[in-house]
């Protein structure tokens, strides 16, 4: 008869203690992590930098376009010639909000990433955060840098102190939340295409339908889709929106924040519950 194998401890003389200091983790580590992670990738890169391109790009031509025109602006704002090219930045920002989460899936990263901090919530927290405040900067220091010298070419027309806040740190921030919109999308599908692409109908697919609605029975459905479209929203900001009716002044940024949050509200319950 074989006699049972007695499997013997690691350290049978006695409790191991490391000699390294062991802390438990915080959000602090999982932001670290999360911020190495992003300015790692070469997405982050192309995206960010893409954006600025479109948006500096698109702002210079259009004012340098307006000034050869000589056109009578009056009370309107030279900083609303900016609207162009945040709206196709937008773009950039959606792919990058996709990528930051879900790419982690297609890779298989995410395992690791959740072995090494157990906490789900906190690591969506951390990479929300990371995303939102890079998001926020790049996009506001690029518009004011842009509507500088819109300002600068179009002699014409006249901004306020609210005009340069809506259109710096407003836009800022709408652009910011709309990328956390597309993470949290980004956590609920896990791919990044079919993400990507849901996104890209969410912001154009509502204003392209409107403008094909000729019958009169759609005419409240038309306007609804015109005044709460999201490149309508993003004029507003700009003081140059699709429709007179609709949302005005600040309102698009709190009716960003409602839909990112919920969004992200499911992206947690979605990432608690389900397996990786």
């Amino acid at each position: 008869m074989t006699t049972p194998y007695q499997q013997q401890g690691a350290y049978p003389q006695g409790a191991y203690h490391s000699p390294i200091p062991v802390r438990a983790a915080h959000l602090g580590d999982a932001l670290a992590s999360e911020w190495t992670k992003i300015r790692s990738v070469r997405s982050t890169m192309w995206t960010l930098g893409v954006m600025i391109v479109l948006m500096v790009g698109i702002g210079l031509l259009s004012a340098i376009a307006v000034s050869s025109a000589e056109p009578e602006l009056g009370e309107e704002s030279v900083l609303s010639l900016g609207f162009f090219g945040v709206l196709l930045g937008s773009i950039c920002v959606i792919t990058l909000g996709v990528l930051t989460i879900a790419s982690e899936y297609g890779t298989g990263m995410i395992r690791t990433t959740l072995t090494a901090c157990p906490s789900r919530a906190r690591v969506l927290t951390a990479k929300a955060i990371v995303f939102f405040l890079l998001v926020f900067v790049i996009t506001t220091v690029t518009a004011a840098i842009v509507g500088a010298l819109q300002t600068a070419i179009v002699d014409a027309g006249v901004s306020t102190g609210e005009d340069w806040f809506r259109a710096t740190v407003g836009v800022g921030l709408f652009l910011a939340l709309l990328g956390l919109l597309s993470l949290a999308v980004g956590a609920l599908i896990r791919h990044s295409a079919g993400a990507i692409t849901i996104m890209i109908g969410v912001v154009l697919l509502p204003l392209v339908l409107a403008l094909f609605m000729y019958a009169e029975s759609l005419r409240n459905v038309q306007d609804f889709l015109l005044e709460y479209s999201i490149p309508s929203q993003l004029g507003v900001l700009y003081d140059a929106p699709v429709t007179t009716q609709g949302p005005h002044g600040w309102e698009p940024l709190w009716i960003m924040l409602c839909m990112a949050g919920v969004t992200m509200a499911g992206a947690y319950l979605a990432l608690d519950r389900r397996d990786v």
